[in-house]
């Protein structure tokens, strides 16, 4: 099933926009990569799981529609009036 993913067309973009997270998670993320660890005592996100975790979940569930409508719609969401530690999991479908 997994290699049927990767080949499907219909799946290159959201496996491209999965990556691209993963990566940016990797590098640029003060929550998770390399400038978080540069940094260890500054927290970017308000909420758990983080905002590039959460925009993962949803585009791996629904897609990259909706999964980037609801991804944008919780970076909105995550400003600097929000309250720290709130838990927003990834919604059911």
């Amino acid at each position: 099933m997994l290699i049927n993913n990767l080949t499907n067309p219909f799946q290159i973009p959201k496996n491209i926009e999965l990556a691209l997270i993963k990566l940016y998670q990797q590098t640029l993320s003060l929550d998770h990569g390399l400038m978080g660890k540069a940094n260890p005592n500054l927290r970017a996100c308000k909420f758990t799981p983080t905002c590039s975790e959460y925009g993962y979940g949803v585009v791996e569930r629904y897609g990259i529609f909706k999964g980037n409508y609801l991804a944008i719609k919780r970076v909105i969401r995550c400003n600097p009036w929000a309250d720290v530690g709130q838990y927003d999991p990834i919604p059911e479908k």
